[in-house]
């Protein structure tokens, strides 16, 4: 099915590595151009450029972090600048730190929070008047599972990431009347996680929480991600779509 994003511009951040970078991929193959933000992955967000532009797509590779909503702004002014404007927005920065609460300090509380909600609400704010402005302007914005169901270890970026839920449906009933949605994508535990070593050393009790009995794949998440961006999903706003192999079923 052609998703209709053929001369749509979206954002997607931290999309240098893991399902940021492959729904960028698949984005730009369903003909949208693609601004690659990254924080610190140059070199990977450069191949991904590179890849996509060897495929006959449009990218570029805009570095700011999201916790810092001038350089936000700045970003989006550049996108907007280089590309004629911008219709999607794919929150998918984040950073995770696998802690018990009670160990946890808090530099480590503000360092997750910003960057997964401060980092969604910066993006929305600079992006909102761009997307309005379209008519049809799509946020989809990536969190955990464990903001749905709670997980140990993860309190504060679940915390956070629950965050992103209120706003995403917040904006989704403020933003609705200029025909943009809002929506959030909630994942079990991805393969690229970032922390690898802990997945291989629990892998075998991780799986048995599956029904589907494996951990999920980027390319189980981006078409998802696709559809939410495109103008086919106009009717769907508001909603908490989980993609997580049967872990949570709420």
């Amino acid at each position: 099915m052609d998703l209709g994003l053929q001369g749509r511009i979206a954002l997607v951040t931290g999309a240098a590595r893991d399902v940021g970078r492959e729904i960028a991929l698949t984005l730009a193959a369903e003909g949208a151009a693609v601004a690659v933000n990254y924080r610190s992955s140059a070199q990977e967000a450069d191949a991904l450029v590179a890849a996509i532009t060897a495929k006959g797509g449009r990218a570029k590779a805009y570095p700011a972090d999201v916790a810092d909503f001038a350089a936000v702004q700045a970003m989006v002014a550049a996108i907007v600048k280089d590309f004629g404007g911008l219709n999607v927005v794919i929150n998918n920065a984040g950073l995770a730190l696998r802690q018990r609460f009670v160990d946890t300090k808090p530099e480590d509380w503000r360092r997750q929070i910003d960057t997964c909600l401060y980092g969604a609400i910066h993006c929305c704010h600079a992006a909102a008047p761009h997307l309005e402005a379209g008519k049809n302007g799509r946020i989809v914005s990536v969190i955990g599972d464990s903001s749905r169901v709670g997980e140990s270890g993860l309190a504060i970026v679940a915390a956070a990431r629950a965050g992103v839920v209120a706003l995403m449906k917040s904006l989704a009933r403020e933003l609705g009347r200029s025909g943009t949605t809002a929506n959030t994508v909630s994942l079990g535990l991805v393969e690229t996680a970032h922390d690898r070593a802990w997945v291989e050393e629990n892998r075998e009790k991780l799986v048995r929480l599956y029904p589907v009995r494996r951990l999920g794949l980027p390319d189980d998440v981006a078409p998802m991600v696709a559809l939410l961006a495109s103008p086919r999903s106009g009717w769907i706003t508001g909603q908490v779509l989980s993609i997580s192999g049967g872990y949570s079923m709420v």
